[in-house]
């Protein structure tokens, strides 16, 4: 581990990380990195060893991972991401803070490891730049608020009743949101809105798009902050996707665009739609391989408890420049905040993986040169069966075994996630759809065993 990893460009930024950590007394940093499901660990070491930290001389034990290496093969180092180096305001006291840095995960001689989610994003980035593009992501979350039992452990009261954009006192959750807003803030996001959604207990905060790794970081920082910051105030933050039956779910819209020569290549002022060609084709990429990558933007089963008809959750493959209730829609911003919004993935996805998959379907579509269908300006979830067959407008897949099967038959998956991933996140996901899948549910009891 003799290579130095800090260049000549981040030296400056290593001198003022120093410096904050002097002025802010910072004793102790934690070094953090997500699972293949996006499950944030960390591990925690004292300020005093900065410099071994950014040698990435830190190592752990990656056979307790899920996912990443067998005991043989088992020593891990981290290598921490200086642009992501944050105080936690919640830790600040007079005389004592604490602080952190998003890592990548290394083998011992210094290459990047192939089971690392972030590593996985990386590759997608540079495939993108050698077509010269690179990629901008907006994410929006949305979470539940529930309130917690005297141990801190989630219970199935929801926080308020409160509906779409309603303030107080039906929104009980705008002092939860102030907090999570100032906590982000002090980490350096940029927060553009925050509004409780459509759902009881259901909320948003909104935060500026950025590059596609950025993105991602901040989407894991976000969920962090979020839980964290809930469990203050004595209660439990939920990026599940469908926690309750009867309302809407928790929906993760990914708004996407390709850069190139510092120009939105997504933008055509003189097309119908603003939308130039490389727009249509990413679109036209996305709609050929959505149910092919939708056991990542959608990993769990009670994701496809969400992708069903009522519930503002699209769940039919069409794309739209203004219908909500198409799988892709184009917000109408145009010139360099022109962008592809995907529906369908929720916030329980790694967002490294969702991110890397979405741009690399997308991408798909402008190297092959795709043509988009029609767009579907009806109301799709008021159409009939033979409407919908008639415009030929597919499902996506209804449950996690579908999706899984379609994962594995596809070619998107392998070519973007890499081998080590594909194989670890397939085998992690069958063994969840088959526990769910032979289990006995209270709904089978309550509705068969006094019957039959």
């Amino acid at each position: 581990m003799s290579k130095s990893f800090v260049s000549s460009t981040q030296t400056e930024l290593l001198e003022q990380i120093k410096e904050t950590i002097k002025e802010k007394n910072v004793e102790l940093l934690h070094l953090q990195f997500v699972d293949i499901e996006g499950i944030l660990k960390h591990v925690t070491v004292t300020a005093e060893q900065l410099d071994d930290v950014v040698e990435g001389k830190i190592m752990f034990d990656g056979s307790s991972i899920k996912g990443f290496s067998p005991i043989n093969r088992s020593d891990l180092y981290l290598l921490p991401d200086l642009n992501t180096f944050a105080v936690l305001p919640w830790t600040v006291e007079e005389g004592y803070a604490e602080a952190r840095f998003l890592c990548s995960v290394i083998n011992p001689d210094g290459t990047l490891f192939e089971g690392d989610p972030r590593n996985v994003l990386k590759k997608t980035i540079e495939r993108a730049a050698e077509k010269g593009y690179t990629i901008s992501v907006g994410p929006e979350l949305e979470f539940f608020l529930f309130k917690a039992d005297e141990s801190g452990n989630p219970t199935l009261e929801l926080h308020d009743s409160g509906g779409y954009f309603e303030p107080s006192p039906k929104d009980l959750g705008e002092r939860v949101r102030l907090e999570i807003y100032r906590a982000l803030k002090a980490m350096g996001f940029t927060i553009e809105a925050s509004h409780h959604e459509v759902a009881e207990g259901q909320h948003e905060i909104n935060f500026k798009y950025a590059d596609a790794l950025g993105a991602a970081d901040n989407a894991t920082t976000y969920k962090w902050v979020v839980k964290t910051i809930a469990s203050k105030f004595g209660l439990h933050a939920t990026f599940m996707p469908k926690p309750v039956f009867g309302i809407n779910g928790s929906g993760m819209h990914v708004n996407i665009s390709l850069f190139k020569d510092g120009e939105n290549a997504f933008f055509d002022p003189n097309d119908a739609n603003q939308l130039s060609e490389t727009a249509y084709q990413f679109i036209a990429g996305l709609l050929k391989n959505v149910k092919h990558f939708a056991a990542v933007t959608n990993p769990l089963v009670n994701s496809y408890k969400r992708l069903v008809p009522g519930y503002e959750a699209p769940c039919y493959i069409a794309w739209s420049a203004s219908n909500r209730s198409a799988l892709i829609r184009i917000p109408a911003k145009r010139g360099v905040a022109t962008r592809v919004e995907l529906r369908c993935p929720d916030p329980s996805a790694n967002p490294y993986l969702a991110y890397a998959i979405i741009a690399a379907a997308g991408l798909d579509g402008v190297e092959k040169g795709l043509t988009a269908p029609a767009p579907i300006d009806e109301d799709i979830f008021h159409m009939s069966e033979e409407r919908r067959a008639e415009l030929g407008i597919d499902n996506l897949p209804e449950n996690l075994g579908e999706a899984i099967a379609a994962f594995e038959s596809g070619e998107i998956g392998r070519a973007t996630l890499g081998e080590h991933v594909f194989h670890e996140y397939v085998a992690m996901k069958k063994d969840e759809w088959n526990s769910y899948r032979t289990a006995v549910h209270a709904w089978e009891v309550e509705r068969y065993q006094g019957k039959f």
